[in-house]
């Protein structure tokens, strides 16, 4: 695409040899639709933002985890006090005889899954992983690439290990109750969600939980929910020939008008009208 913002190695990486760096973002700002020539793991630590992936809207928040690849046009957008890590790598420089591939969603092949959750026990135990491997990055010399390879490895086993999907159940009872909460949240689009049975069923204080919540996610579970459905609305809104009823229906929204006034709120136009303009740009 003409015009397009590319991120180029040689603005990231010491030098030809390096295969792993980090780039850390506290916090990360507003950033214009761009690709690399490198790929990269992202981590989010803490507050909120819209992570426009490949056309397609995330709202993001601590946990989330994804897996870009070179060609991977990204942008975010709407952040509030959003902390995250880009681990970026090329993968022609990789030495190590380990298995990237079955490892790494997309890392061979294009339509694996890129956006991943990760609950507190996987966030504890990698943080320390890319804390190290940030000290090795930032040194010029072989000892130091072959020990940031080293560990890029043990993240991305230990990532493989204990991440998640968006919407499935492994944020079990093993996993903090707020990965819990957020766990169920995403896999309640197309339904209602009552915080107060939530917090009935795993025995906890609902004042308690919705300020954590707010703590470490800079919004309201409320506000959150609603984000996410608007975001699952774009999508299907582009990506698929169903009715506006229809979309607000797959949302959880039981009242078609109403969606409409919800989405025209959040985005600014009502949804046949972002509809055309996304195909349209598209």
């Amino acid at each position: 695409m003409a015009g397009q913002l590319i991120l180029r190695r040689a603005d990231f990486f010491a030098s030809t040899a390096q295969a792993v760096a980090v780039a850390d973002r506290y916090p990360q700002n507003v950033f214009a639709e761009h690709t690399h020539d490198f790929c990269e793991l992202v981590l989010v630590w803490r507050g909120n933002g819209l992570h426009v992936l490949n056309d397609r809207p995330y709202r993001i928040t601590r946990g989330d985890l994804f897996y870009i690849r070179a060609e991977d046009k990204h942008a975010y957008a709407s952040v509030n006090d959003l902390v995250l890590q880009n681990v970026i790598y090329c993968p022609d420089r990789l030495r190590l005889n380990v298995d990237w591939g079955a490892n790494i969603p997309g890392f061979l092949d294009a339509r694996a899954n890129p956006h991943w959750r990760l609950g507190s026990n996987g966030m504890a135990l990698v943080r320390p992983v890319i804390a190290q491997l940030e000290q090795e990055s930032q040194k010029n010399d072989p000892h130091a690439f072959e020990l940031s390879e080293l560990l890029f490895a043990q993240l991305v086993l230990t990532l493989n290990r204990y991440r998640f999907a968006t919407d499935g159940p492994a944020a079990s009872g093993q996993e903090a109750l707020l990965d819990k909460l957020i766990t169920a949240l995403a896999g309640s689009l197309n339904r209602s969600f009552v915080l107060e049975k939530f917090c009935e069923q795993e025995q906890c204080s609902e004042r308690a939980l919705r300020q954590q919540f707010r703590t470490q996610t800079g919004m309201t579970v409320n506000h959150y929910l609603r984000q996410l459905r608007i975001c699952h609305a774009q999508y299907l809104l582009q990506h698929t020939e169903m009715m506006v009823s229809e979309v607000a229906m797959q949302c959880g929204f039981e009242d078609s008008n109403y969606f409409s006034v919800v989405f025209n709120r959040e985005i600014g136009m009502t949804p046949v009208q972002w509809r055309h303009r996304s195909r349209k740009a598209a």
